[in-house]
């Protein structure tokens, strides 16, 4: 239940921002979930897509390095103390989250986690023990309906 995110090394510009999304929708692809992270010139891009190979291949015709990487998501509740509940189980087993976002889910009152932990296969198994529901890219196939009009 894991599933693949582009990590992009970006020069801090809205320009080659705008360049790439426009290449990325010009070939139909979906951006699905995004994370834009500050480094001073340069930021870190992450990004969910519906065509992973073709958003990879249009990366490397733009001369924008991509490395793939494996994320964990969930859908929870959106409520209080949701965030905290499926966080105590990794807690108590000493799984650490390197890096971590969300956005509104798959559904009304759903929020989605995206997160990279330390290790991923262990976390996926701790919180599939938990009962947290741990979505993959058919579930994130939902963003493409109008009827759920999710977005991160």
């Amino acid at each position: 239940m894991k599933l693949k995110q582009i990590s992009i090394p970006i020069e801090n510009s809205i320009n080659r921002l705008y360049e790439l999304t426009r290449l990325l929708a010009d070939a139909g692809i979906n951006l699905r979930a995004l994370n834009l992270v500050d480094n001073g010139n340069f930021g870190e891009l992450r990004i969910l897509v519906s065509d992973l190979t073709a958003a990879r291949q249009i990366a490397m015709r733009a001369q924008v390095p991509a490395r793939i990487e494996e994320v964990v998501a969930v859908a929870i509740d959106d409520r209080p103390g949701e965030f905290a509940r499926i966080l105590r189980p990794l807690q108590r087993r000493g799984i650490q989250i390197r890096y971590a976002y969300a956005c509104a889910g798959v559904g009304a009152g759903t929020a989605v986690m995206v997160f990279s932990f330390t290790d991923n296969d262990r976390a996926v198994t701790i919180l599939q023990d938990s009962d947290v529901r741990l979505l993959d890219s058919d579930d994130l196939t939902e963003f493409d309906r109008p009827a759920t009009a999710a977005a991160c």
